[in-house]
């Protein structure tokens, strides 16, 4: 069944045009999926009601990918469900599971290749009361732009031994005159493309964003001090956009600034990624909105997820502000072990849920859903994962369910807070 054009977000003249009732796809997951994508939907649907009454809801619409969808229909990423996506712009998703070094490549870099979703948007927060295993967690506070097409993962890729591998080092080494392929006979090969168009729509990404979000810094984040064309023309093609589509300037410091009239301008800078990793442990406040790299923004975001209780309550986005078209997904992998136990947490999923609220600029719902996260937490009441690091620090706490956690969340939502 395809969806209806009337009930779908489109994108008119730049903008987001959205209707006070949409049809939005949602994708369940491997593993864990099935547990929180139900919870977190059921959690989204009450906030909207709390906040608009019957004014504004959502019509949640299953589309297949992953294993139900081989399972199903033979296939784990089927036309049918790109279509719909497509058609309606926006969509959730649990997450899927990947093979490592077999199989299938990621149906999740799958999708953000197939439907151009270039950044890969991770806000990177601190709920009071979540276990964290830094000292001072509270000052994170980043969003990070992740290039999601191009780097490392774009997937193009040859085995060892075999005849294409061995084309490939033949033509590098005769043709190109590479000379520091140690091991050509078993080496495998991998292309990391970079391009200037690609840096650039996502830096202006994360510049717009800061700009309208009124932070207080970009930060080009980048190994370009080893690979020198590659991320280094991340590097200097983001200073050159800030410059030529932003009138950037540098101060008497040196430093490239955005001017916002009396507002304190928007600084942009640059950090090595080594660098960047040791920094946010020692002097986190010093950085805001990140742009960088596919490869680097993997572990960037998951670095600064650990700071503040893990990968577990990460929320995260695939965007392309060009098109419009968005997928809110949970972050972190499929925990088979602790499928159909009852004990995932499901805060990641519920908070790529708040974002996708923001992002249809249903703030009201958003907002609300927020502070029963906050008071939820606070109030020691915590799934498992949480649970066990509370105890250990010696902090009370109630161990919830993943079903009983949603739960009490919704009960918070009619409560003044």
């Amino acid at each position: 069944m395809q969806i209806h054009q009337s009930t779908t977000v489109q994108m008119k003249e730049g903008a987001l045009v959205v209707p006070n009732h949409i049809t939005v796809p949602y994708i369940e997951g491997d593993g864990i999926g099935h547990e929180i994508t139900e919870v977190a939907l059921t959690v989204l649907d009450a906030a909207i009601s709390f906040a608009y009454g019957k004014a504004k809801s959502i019509v949640w619409k299953e589309v297949l990918a992953g294993q139900k969808a081989f399972d199903r229909v033979g296939t784990y990423l089927p036309d049918e469900t790109l279509e719909n996506i497509t058609a309606s712009k926006i969509a959730i998703k649990g997450p899927l599971a990947t093979a490592v070094g077999k199989g299938m490549r990621s149906l999740n870099v799958a999708l953000r290749q197939q439907l151009d979703l270039y950044v890969c948007l991770r806000p990177v927060r601190y709920f009071t009361g979540v276990p964290s295993p830094v000292k001072n967690p509270q000052l994170v506070d980043m969003v990070v732009f992740r290039e999601n097409t191009e780097d490392i993962y774009a997937g193009i890729e040859w085995k060892s031994g075999t005849e294409e591998v061995r084309k490939v080092i033949t033509f590098l080494s005769q043709e190109m005159n590479v000379k520091n392929i140690r091991f050509p006979k078993t080496s495998a090969i991998g292309i990391k493309p970079v391009s200037e168009d690609g840096s650039k729509r996502l830096i202006k990404a994360a510049i717009d964003y800061a700009l309208y979000h009124n932070r207080s810094s970009v930060t080009l984040v980048h190994k370009g001090n080893i690979m020198k064309f590659t991320e280094g023309g991340f590097r200097s093609w983001g200073y050159e956009l800030a410059r030529d589509d932003y009138g950037a300037t540098q101060n008497v410091k040196g430093v490239w600034e955005i001017s916002r009239g009396t507002n304190p301008p928007l600084i942009i800078k640059d950090c090595i990624c080594d660098a960047f990793l040791q920094n946010i442990l020692v002097k986190a406040a010093d950085y805001d909105v990140i742009a960088t790299l596919n490869l680097n923004g993997d572990y960037v975001s998951d670095a600064l997820a650990a700071q503040v209780g893990g990968i577990g309550i990460a929320p995260g986005a695939n965007i392309n502000y060009s098109t419009g078209m968005a997928i809110f997904e949970a972050t972190h992998g499929t925990a088979p072990d602790i499928a159909g136990k009852n004990m995932a947490n499901p805060l990641s999923m519920i908070l790529s849920g708040e974002m996708l609220l923001r992002y249809i600029r249903w703030n009201e719902a958003a907002d609300l859903l927020i502070s029963c996260i906050e008071k939820t937490i606070a109030d020691g009441y915590v799934t498992a994962d949480f649970y066990h690091l509370m105890q250990q620090d010696g902090h009370e706490a109630t161990l919830l369910g993943t079903r009983e956690f949603s739960q009490h969340l919704v009960r918070t939502m009619g409560k003044p807070l």
